[in-house]
């Protein structure tokens, strides 16, 4: 399960990171990014959201979420990316193709996310 430090709660924090503008995506996931950190100290906290049109059943969506957030669990454990602290908030946004990936795909598609960020804000 990921860190209570690492989530992003409140409808506010939703909001403001949408507003940001920071986007990137591929054909399954988009991630909308925040603002880029000026203290350090603060985690990164991250965001899941996968809509009705995705799946309308929510077994499905919350399995997508579960999916989603281990990975990203992982990847802050080993720490594998080091441009995901850059930013206060992420959100990964599920698209409908998500449902025929598995676990490792998934992984591989968050990773190209973040190099994709990593290289939008050079």
């Amino acid at each position: 399960m990921l860190k209570q430090e690492n989530r992003l709660k409140s409808k506010r924090s939703y909001t403001a990171t949408y507003n940001n503008k920071n986007i990137v995506s591929t054909d399954s996931i988009v991630l909308y990014a925040g603002k880029i950190k000026t203290d350090k100290n603060c985690p990164t906290r991250v965001g899941f959201v996968v809509s009705k049109k995705v799946h309308k059943r929510a077994v499905k969506r919350n399995k997508i979420k579960r999916l989603m957030r281990e990975n990203i669990r992982l990847i802050l454990k080993n720490k594998e990316l080091t441009e995901i602290n850059n930013y206060q908030s992420l959100i990964f946004m599920a698209k409908e193709n998500i449902l025929e990936k598995n676990f490792e795909e998934i992984r591989n598609t968050i990773l190209i996310l973040m190099d994709k960020l990593a290289n939008k804000n050079i």
